[in-house]
């Protein structure tokens, strides 16, 4: 009998601890992501901002803070008549965060004004990335 007792507890204390565990992902937590793009590829580009709606959508948007954070040839998708401009629009509306490198930016010879609206520029893309990673924030490199 204490056995039966005992195994019922230890199942139902199991499926609490699942269904917390689940919860936590569904959006009880708040998570940071940092996407890290050193690309100049549209496709790749498309990727991350389809990546970034479906982390909006399955989080709430409310439950998430996204980073795009771009250097080296990744910066060019960031100006403001990339292949990508409408979906940055759209990708900032929401509460992304784009991050141009200031040093790619000075060896590039490229402006605030060659950037999309709504762009920020950080001093050193890797020292972004690297402190968020330190932060805590997960990381993606696509």
């Amino acid at each position: 009998m204490f056995f039966k007792s005992f195994m019922k507890f230890a199942a139902l204390a199991m499926v609490l601890v699942l269904a917390s565990g689940c919860a936590t992902l569904m959006g009880e937590k708040h998570h940071n992501l940092v996407f890290h793009v050193t690309d100049n590829d549209p496709a790749k580009w498309n990727q991350i901002l389809n990546n970034i709606n479906n982390v909006q959508q399955a989080l709430g948007k409310e439950n998430v803070t996204i980073e795009v954070v771009a250097n080296g040839a990744g910066l060019n998708m960031l100006k403001f008549d990339s292949e990508v401009a409408n979906r940055m629009t759209d990708a900032v509306k929401n509460g992304v965060t784009l991050a141009a490198c200031g040093t790619t930016m000075k060896a590039l010879k490229v402006s605030k004004s060659d950037l999309h609206t709504g762009v920020t520029i950080v001093p050193a893309g890797i020292v972004e990335v690297m402190s968020k990673q330190e932060a805590g924030w997960a990381y993606v490199k696509p």
